[in-house]
């Protein structure tokens, strides 16, 4: 009878979209870092817009000068890129604007920057945007990623965790 009093609640975090658009696997993401998953376990979309939201309730860990990219890390732990486009450091920033601080907390929804489609579209090898959780060994969490197939920033979870 008592032996669930003291148990440890389990926590499941969800990781909503950052991006509106269609969600393909990682492994379809022309990039093998991406697609073999060097980086971590993910989930990918083809943008339809240049609006990326925060997927979670964090804190913004990382942005890189060549601002393509945005870390985020959850109050449990989880670490998460948002990497638009593919080969888009070599933009050196043009056609992003980043509207958060390393260090700024987040909640679902928030925006985090902005980044001009077409231009990325015309000068990137891909438009295709992998988020990847980095750190998901070191989290004894398992994640699963959505089988839908359209995401609608903020709206559409993702990645769902759940204790191993």
């Amino acid at each position: 009878m008592f032996k669930n009093l003291f148990k440890k609640e389990s926590s499941n975090t969800k990781i909503y979209a950052p991006i509106n658009g269609e969600i393909v696997s990682l492994e379809e993401v022309p990039d093998p870092v991406f697609s073999q998953k060097m980086m971590g376990d993910g989930i990918a979309i083809k943008p339809n817009k240049g609006q990326v939201y925060s997927p979670v309730e964090g804190e913004v860990v990382q942005i890189p000068d060549t601002k393509h990219a945005i870390g985020l890390r959850t109050g449990d732990g989880i670490e998460i890129l948002i990497h638009i486009g593919l080969e888009t450091v070599s933009l050196e920033g043009k056609g992003f604007t980043i509207n958060v601080s390393t260090g700024d907390k987040v909640s679902v929804g928030d925006s985090l920057m902005e980044f001009d489609l077409e231009y990325v579209r015309n000068n990137a090898s891909s438009d295709i945007s992998p988020i990847v959780i980095t750190n998901g060994k070191d989290t004894g969490k398992t994640f699963s990623m959505t089988e839908e197939r359209e995401s609608i920033a903020g709206e559409t979870v993702i990645i769902t965790t759940s204790e191993q």
